[in-house]
């Protein structure tokens, strides 16, 4: 059985079926001046990560909540329905909303797959590894003209140009969990809708994120300090980075945040009151899967 999905193309993919290391040469330049600038941007299929969430709705000053309303649609990204997200586009333009007649009009915090073009990035863990590698393909789609261009490069010198080194590094955990979840199948984590509203919450809303850990059901569990409260109230990052611990100690048990002593005395007794407040919706007072 193949350990990777590239010896498994269709013959008309335009992803090339050849593995890439950080040190390998690849033959591409894109510019302002060459034919085709911008004929990638004009049928997209564009998947979001994180830390590309966070950087566009800052640019455009918008909150998690809007962003997501007007510039997104939801996808599952595997079989057992791990809730992703894409760029929207019209009915009848795929084009990708941001782009301009000048071109890309949020190119300084453009997402992590524009940042690749026309490389990609597959993350794999092999069975009964712990650890996750990173290999890299070339796409060659036919409208595109810059891998004719005279300029060769080395993946890891083509990643450092484009800026993508950063918006790996913040995603990185985050991929750690999707592939866990992915190679462990539904035994893994918790298969249920809960989990997956928990996931979607964490991975692309920091809005209700922040209110979830300002929530009284969240003191009652997790005993931050106070400097720590505050600095996820002011720093998107630090709220991103936490999220992902969060997530891992939910899902796959990895506690890395602390819990106070009566945490679990604390949660019976919540969840005794919700159900006495309405016994027919016991999601009407939502503080997450179960924590502890």
């Amino acid at each position: 059985m193949s350990d990777s999905p590239l010896e498994n193309l269709p013959h008309n993919s335009p992803i090339q079926p050849v593995k890439f290391s950080l040190d390998d040469t690849i033959q591409f330049r894109c510019h302002k001046d060459i034919a085709c600038f911008n004929e990638c941007c004009k049928r997209i299929d564009i998947l979001l990560t994180p830390y590309d969430i966070l950087r566009l709705k800052k640019r455009l000053a918008l909150t998690a909540n809007e962003f997501l309303a007007q510039y997104t649609v939801p996808y599952e990204m595997d079989s057992h329905g791990m809730p992703g997200i894409k760029i929207r586009t019209a009915d009848d333009n795929p084009a990708c909303p941001f782009l301009s007649e000048e071109g890309c009009s949020v190119y300084e915090d453009r997402p992590t797959v524009c940042r690749y073009y026309a490389l990609g990035l597959m993350s794999m863990r092999k069975q009964d590894s712990s650890t996750d590698e990173n290999t890299y393909f070339l796409i060659k789609e036919e409208h595109c003209l810059g891998h004719n261009e005279p300029r060769t490069i080395t993946v890891r010198d083509y990643r450092k140009e484009q800026g993508v080194e950063f918006y790996d590094e913040m995603d990185q955990e985050w991929r750690q969990i999707v592939l866990k979840k992915r190679s462990g199948g539904p035994t893994v984590g918790q298969p249920s809708p809960r989990s997956f509203q928990f996931f979607f919450m964490v991975s692309y809303n920091l809005d209700n994120l922040i209110v979830f850990v300002q929530s009284e059901g969240f003191s009652d569990v997790y005993d931050l300090t106070a400097d720590e409260f505050e600095q996820l109230k002011t720093d998107d990052v630090a709220l991103l980075k936490f999220g992902f611990r969060l997530l891992k100690q939910v899902l796959f048990g990895e506690m890395s945040i602390p819990l106070k002593a009566d945490a679990m005395q604390k949660r019976v007794q919540r969840r005794r009151e919700q159900i006495q407040v309405d016994p027919d919706n016991p999601n009407s007072s939502y503080d997450g899967p179960e924590i502890i």
